[in-house]
C-alpha cells in the first residue's frame, strides 16, 4: 500500500452500545444499519463491562443507555468514557444537566428518552460516523516513524484551543440565539460543528499513533 493509498483508506467502524434492555440495542442497531453504511455492534449489560470493551477494542462511538449508569459518579464515567470514544446517552431529560459539561465540549450528545428517541439517536450515531470516516482518512500515516509522544502532544496542542472554541462557541449560541439574524446563527453553528469534527479527528489520529507504537514496541 502506497503512501496516498493509506492516507484514503477508511477503517471499518465499531459502534459499542451500553445498555441493560437488549430490545433498545436491537431497535439502535436496525436504525442505524438503516441510516448509514452498516458497521460492527458490541453491546454491553454492565457500566464495569462496557468499559472495559471501550478500553480494549478501537470504537467509534459509544452509546450508553441509562439503564447501565445507575449510582456511578458521572462526572468520573463520563471523562473515562469520552476519552475512548464520543458519546451518544440516551437518558430521562431531568439528566440532561449531568452531562453538561461533555455536551459543551463536544464529547457528548444527548437524546432524551422520551417519543421516538431511537430515531434521533440513530441520526447522531451516523453523523458521529460520518466524522469518523473523515477522520479515519488520515490513519494510515507512518506512526511508527514518529516521536513516542506524538500523539499526546497532539491532543494537547490542539484539544486545549479548541476547548476554548467550543465552549465559548456554545456560550454564544446559548445568549445570541432568537436574537441575531438566522445566517449569522448558521454561520456560528458551522464553527461549533466544525469544531467538534476537528476535535474527533485529532482524537483519532492521537489514538491511532499510540496504537501503532505500543503494537511496534510488543512485535
Amino acid at each position: 500500500m502506497t503512501f496516498s493509498d493509506s492516507i484514503l483508506r477508511l477503517l471499518d467502524h465499531r459502534v459499542a452500545i451500553g445498555s441493560a434492555d437488549m430490545g433498545l440495542a436491537a431497535e439502535l442497531t436496525a436504525a442505524v444499519n438503516l441510516s448509514s453504511r452498516r458497521p460492527q455492534f458490541c453491546v454491553s449489560t454492565t457500566l464495569g463491562e462496557f468499559r472495559a470493551r471501550l478500553e480494549s477494542e478501537a470504537v467509534s462511538v459509544a452509546v450508553v443507555h441509562d439503564s447501565i449508569l445507575g449510582q456511578a459518579s458521572l462526572a468520573e464515567t463520563m471523562l473515562q468514557l469520552t476519552e475512548a470514544a464520543p458519546l451518544v446517552v440516551l437518558a430521562p431529560p431531568w439528566r440532561q444537566s449531568d452531562f453538561f459539561r461533555g455536551i459543551e465540549n463536544g464529547d457528548v450528545e444527548f437524546v432524551a428518552t422520551v417519543g421516538d428517541f431511537v430515531s434521533l439517536a440513530a441520526a447522531f450515531i451516523a453523523r458521529r460516523l460520518r466524522w469518523a470516516d473523515l477522520a479515519d482518512s488520515a490513519t494510515g500515516l507512518p506512526w511508527r516513524e514518529l516521536p513516542p509522544e506524538f500523539g499526546s502532544i497532539l491532543r494537547h496542542e490542539i484539544n486545549n484551543p479548541l476547548t476554548g472554541i467550543l465552549g465559548n462557541s456554545e456560550l454564544l449560541l446559548s445568549h445570541l440565539r432568537g436574537k441575531i439574524a438566522p445566517g449569522s446563527l448558521q454561520r456560528l453553528e458551522t464553527v461549533v460543528d466544525l469544531a467538534v469534527r476537528l476535535r474527533e479527528t485529532t482524537r483519532r489520529l492521537g489514538n491511532a499513533c499510540e496504537r501503532e507504537q505500543a503494537q511496534a514496541r510488543t512485535a
